[in-house]
Order: structure tokens, then sequence, then C-alpha cells
């Protein structure tokens, strides 16, 4: 079992950055792949990014893609998400999530993850 708590969202202009982090507790997330995905108000949850349990191999949506870096410490047992270039589009509740027996892959679909994070709100004002 592992417990997961986002934090780093708020408020931001257009162009600007923001940086999330995701701190595991409870079991060492090291052999866990990690993700991150948003929801918007009025949508579904959609994929941004993830990484594999070693941080060798990182996949993201075509939407962030150039402007989001995904990234972990094994040691901190915490995964990142640095956010560059914002825009309103990328405003949203942001979570973080961790699969168990990921072997060498990353993973982009929600229902393939075990745990959550409860969220942290991201705010792109234009």
């Amino acid at each position: 079992q592992v417990q997961l708590v986002d934090s780093g969202g708020g408020l931001v202009q257009a162009g600007g950055s923001l940086r999330l982090s995701c701190a595991a507790s409870g079991q060492s997330s090291s052999s866990y792949a990690m993700g991150w995905f948003r929801r918007a108000a009025g949508k579904e949850r959609e994929f941004v990014a993830a990484i594999s349990q070693s941080g060798g191999y990182t996949y993201y949506a075509d939407s962030v893609k150039g402007r989001f870096t995904i990234s972990r410490d094994n040691v901190k047992n915490s995964v990142y998400l640095q956010m560059n270039s914002m825009n309103p589009e990328d405003t949203a509740r942001y979570y973080c999530a961790a699969r168990r027996k990921s072997g060498y892959y990353y993973y982009i679909r929600d229902y393939e993850y075990d745990y959550w994070g409860r969220g942290t709100q991201v705010t792109v004002s234009a």
C-alpha cells in the first residue's frame, strides 16, 4: 500500500511555469511506475505524462509534449511534473498515480494504475 500526496498547484499566468510534486509514503515507490493525469471542469480525466520505475522511460500526451517534463527521485520517493509555457487549456486538477508490478514500462491509461493522489489544482490565466 502506498499513499500519494500531490502538491505544487496554484494560479499562474499564460506562458508561466509550475512544478508539481508527488510524495509517496507507506511503501517505497521506487518499484512503481508513476503517472500524471488531469481533469478539467466538465471533462474526462486525461493522461498527461508517465515514467517507468527506473525513470529511464517517459511518455507524454501530445498536448504537453515539449512543454512538460516528468521526473522522479527514488531516494526521496517523489515524482515531479515541470510545466513550462503554460496556457489556459492546462487549467485542471492534476493527479499523480502509481502502479505496482510495473516492470520496465510506463502506463498511459488510468485503469492501469493502482493508487491515486487527491489532486492539486492548477489554474492558468490568459
